[in-house]
């Protein structure tokens, strides 16, 4: 999943989020609004993992999404 694709698919993405990362509130989700570095810094703050363990979650996400 790419940049754009985030992006344009965000609304249907947001509630996959947050069934995924609990901790992020739609708030915060709304000020992210698709971006990928925002979403890392968000997840590694609410979760207390560094930002490659941030970015593995994603990408393991986005693996799972594509499937």
């Amino acid at each position: 999943m790419n940049k754009d694709t985030i992006e344009g698919n965000w609304k249907e993405l947001k509630g996959k989020l947050k069934e995924q990362w609990g901790k992020l509130t739609d708030d915060r989700l709304d000020e992210i609004a698709g971006r990928r570095e925002q979403l890392a810094g968000e997840i590694q703050q609410a979760y207390g993992v560094t930002r490659e363990e941030a970015e593995k979650q994603i990408n393991d996400f986005e693996k799972i999404r594509k499937n």
